[in-house]
């Protein structure tokens, strides 16, 4: 069989364009399905993603939706309900928010809370009717009238006798998120206003303005001062210096231009002619006279003036060492400190003094040039922008005050303080990349590439196994799988039986039913579980049939419980027919029939017990009947493909795939979720990775699943109340994000205290209104019904 009806690309798109984002819509269709039918009445899905897909199971009398979670999970909500016997029905599938109703012949069948469902489709994805894909899920019979309503409230356009009386659970959600968000807005104004109220107090009568400080000076914004020779300016609490432009000064005849103790430029100085030589103000020259006498003159007011000289101290140098100098009159010995004398004094910045034979000077420090020609001011050199530097090749040049520095390029390490070598990461072991790749040295770095046999981008690279490891195994290596507990297999295809494998002993009252990749101990028939729910079967306790009245004891026998089970007995001195009642019928003592709703079972009447079995199957008798023996059907059309398209199944055959135990039933294949035990009394629940079925455990924070119940409250640090299940940013904290989780039950007068401030505002008609709103979607999340 093959048949392809699916939307075109173009009406997919608007139809998910309408359908993106949304948690209110209601599907809507007329179908008569073929008796023992499983097949797909509408699937959207991408790949092999499915987002939203109905279907109908007659060989286990079952409508199911599976459907796309805010979790980003699959979730599959079973409805116990047969669509697929021959005759004309009208279903009706409406979602709001989290309340999911379904109706058939416009009558309300079932009523539920769900999961939140993410109708985030992606694009490109397909709509199908009738079919899961081009192999898979063929729906057989007529399907009329198929509808995809925006709207809670749909089915009233199938059904208009079923008018809304009720506001939907999507219209409170949307209150109670708006509440949220503004508890969320008033928890971050709080906080704010609290920490501005903070800095108000401390800044309180103070005038705040943004300073600098240079050489232990404080300076004001926008003030100006000289720093040696360089004007600096404070500007927005950042310092600011340029050099001073010295102009050439025009001196008059009796002066000349000289520098002076802290002045940076040259000013006029008045000057002093002696013997032919100019001398400015505070010059001094030594002269003899004719008696060889030594006199000092220093120039002042212009005139040279005799200057009273010490007396010379005693020379420890020999003769020959000595030096006459013509600032003084007495000798020194050849390497006299001038410095020492107070000279360095003169040189002010980035400059030291350097004594001379016969003297001493300013000279700049390495680094640094003059910035007048004595050298007492010197400013950085930029070896770097001037290009005096010795940065070879892979290097990048970086200035530094009075040097520079060579700085290796990214992937190249240093070979010297000039130059850099490439870096050979890979060889290094200094890389990034999985230890399932393989490294390539490259100019300037790396690459990586995932080995054969493992996929990623080199950096991270998993193993790759052909066709995936199933129910939760992990690929550890090429075309290896380590599987999960409870299964086996190349691809851990195969489920362990622990009940025939001998791993499980029940109780006596109890029987091992295997499960994928896990089992439990199910009470006989006969017996039924006390409440404990024990492992092994222990809690199972006979069931008093004849109290109860569930048994088949004609009116002429009596009723006798026993353990597991009854016995109909014959009241002492009379001749009972040993009759049976079943189904409100009287069964013949030894009569045999064939159930009307199952033709594969059969019953007889032995003394007033009625007793049935499943049809034993003789695949050698020719005239088997192989709707009831499907795996006596050699037809290949009754075999079926695995959706992968790797492994072919035999008419019967059943196996479990992504938690769901399959069926090939006469070349169609039927899955659905697999049974899990109830988890009961539990409040935070988790599925392991690789199992299907939840497991309790204490803490909330790990929990897949937590029953947030909206009438409990949590208080975060700034007092501010909040609901369980919402979620805020940490205030001041922008990469924290906190999660009230609290799931205890109680009161709906809890979330009408919590909102209290808010129903202030809200007039009498209002109020009451809301309150009616909370009550019903409170009842709602108990499951009931108030509408």
């Amino acid at each position: 069989m093959w048949r392809s009806v699916r939307a075109s690309a173009g009406v997919s798109e608007r139809m998910m364009q309408k359908l993106r984002g949304r948690v209110e819509f209601t599907l809507l269709l007329t179908l008569k399905q073929d008796k023992f039918n499983s097949g797909v009445m509408l699937s959207i899905h991408h790949g092999e993603q499915r987002y939203l897909e109905l279907e109908s199971s007659g060989q286990r009398s079952e409508v199911r939706l599976h459907y796309w979670t805010a979790e980003r999970q699959i979730h599959t909500e079973v409805f116990p309900y047969s669509l697929a016997d021959g005759r004309w029905h009208r279903v009706a599938l409406s979602l709001s928010a989290t309340q999911l109703v379904l109706y058939v012949d416009c009558s309300r069948i079932y009523e539920r809370v769900v999961g939140t469902p993410s109708m985030e489709v992606p694009a490109g994805s397909t709509v199908w009717l009738g079919q899961r894909n081009n192999a898979h899920g063929f729906y057989k019979g007529v399907m009329q009238d198929v509808q995809l309503l925006l709207m809670p409230q749909g089915y009233i356009s199938q059904c208009p006798d079923l008018n809304r009386t009720c506001p939907t659970c999507n219209d409170f959600h949307g209150l109670v998120q708006k509440i949220m968000e503004l508890q969320d807005i008033l928890a971050k104004t709080s906080g704010k206003l609290a920490r501005a109220e903070e800095r108000m107090r401390a800044l309180d009568g103070c005038y705040c303005e943004r300073t600098c400080s240079m050489n232990g000076e404080l300076y004001r914004d926008e003030e100006v001062w000289i720093d040696g020779c360089r004007n600096c300016t404070c500007s927005n609490g950042t310092v600011e210096c340029e050099s001073i432009f010295c102009p050439v000064p025009q001196c008059p005849p009796d002066t000349a231009a000289a520098y002076i103790p802290a002045a940076c430029c040259k000013e006029c100085q008045p000057v002093c002619l002696f013997r032919g030589r100019v001398y400015v103000e505070g010059d001094r020259r030594s002269v003899r006279d004719s008696t060889g006498n030594c006199l000092l003159f220093e120039c002042r007011d212009r005139s040279m003036r005799r200057a009273e000289s010490t007396p010379c101290p005693e020379l420890t140098c020999p003769e020959s060492e000595q030096i006459t100098l013509t600032d003084r009159c007495c000798k020194v010995c050849r390497g006299h400190d001038f410095c020492a004398e107070g000279y360095s004094s003169s040189c002010v910045e980035n400059s030291e003094c350097v004594n001379l034979e016969a003297g001493a000077c300013c000279n700049c420090r390495d680094g640094y040039q003059a910035l007048r020609d004595d050298s007492a001011y010197c400013q950085d050199v930029d070896e770097c922008a001037e290009g005096k530097h010795y940065c070879r090749e892979n290097t990048v040049c970086v200035n530094t005050p009075g040097s520079f520095m060579c700085v290796c390029q990214t992937g190249y390490i240093r070979i010297d303080d000039y130059s850099c070598t490439e870096h050979d990461e890979c060889g290094s072991g200094l890389h990034s990349c999985d230890e399932n790749a393989l490294c390539f040295n490259t100019v300037g770095g790396h690459s990586c590439t995932c080995k054969p046999g493992y996929m990623g981008n080199g950096t991270v690279c998993r193993a790759h196994c052909d066709g995936l490891c199933h129910n939760g195994g992990t690929c550890v290596a090429p075309d290896t799988c380590i599987c999960q507990q409870g299964f086996t297999g190349r691809r851990c295809e195969t489920d362990i039986d622990e009940c025939s494998d001998g791993f499980v002993e029940c109780d006596s009252r109890a029987t091992c039913v295997n499960l994928p990749g896990w089992y439990h101990c199910e009470c006989r028939d006969g017996y039924h579980d006390n409440g404990m729910f024990s492992a092994n079967g222990e809690s199972c306790e006979d069931i008093d049939e004849c109290e109860t009245g569930r048994h088949s004891c004609a009116n002429d026998t009596l009723c006798f419980n026993m353990d597991g089970g009854y016995d109909c007995r014959c009241p002492h001195g009379k001749n009972c027919s040993g009759d049976c009642v079943h189904d409100g019928k009287v069964k013949h003592n030894r009569q045999i029939w064939v159930l009307d709703d199952d033709r594969c079972s059969v019953c007889s009447c032995q003394s007033g017990l009625v007793m049935c079995r499943r049809m034993v199957c003789d695949c050698e008798n020719p005239t088997v009947d192989v709707s009831c023996c499907p795996e006596c059907d050699p037809r290949l059309t009754s075999q079926c493909l695995q959706q992968n398209g790797l492994l072919t199944y035999n008419n019967g055959d059943t196996w479990v795939e992504n938690c769901q135990q399959c069926q090939c039933m006469r070349g169609e294949v039927d899955c659905w979720p697999v049974p899990c035990t109830p988890v009961l009394n539990c409040e935070f629940l988790v599925v392991p990775e690789g199992e299907c079925c939840p497991r309790c455990i204490s803490d909330p924070c790990q929990a897949d699943t937590v029953r947030n119940d909206i009438t409990k409250t949590c208080v975060d640090e700034y007092g501010v109340t909040r609901f369980s299940g919402s979620a805020w940013t940490k205030h001041s904290t922008e990469c924290s994000l906190c999660q009230c989780k609290v799931c205890s039950a109680g009161a709906g007068l809890m979330l009408m205290l919590g909102i209290g401030s808010l129903l202030s505002v809200l007039s009498t008609a209002e109020f009451f209104f809301f309150f009616f709103f909370v009550c019903r979607c409170l009842l709602s999340y108990c499951h009931m019904s108030l509408c």
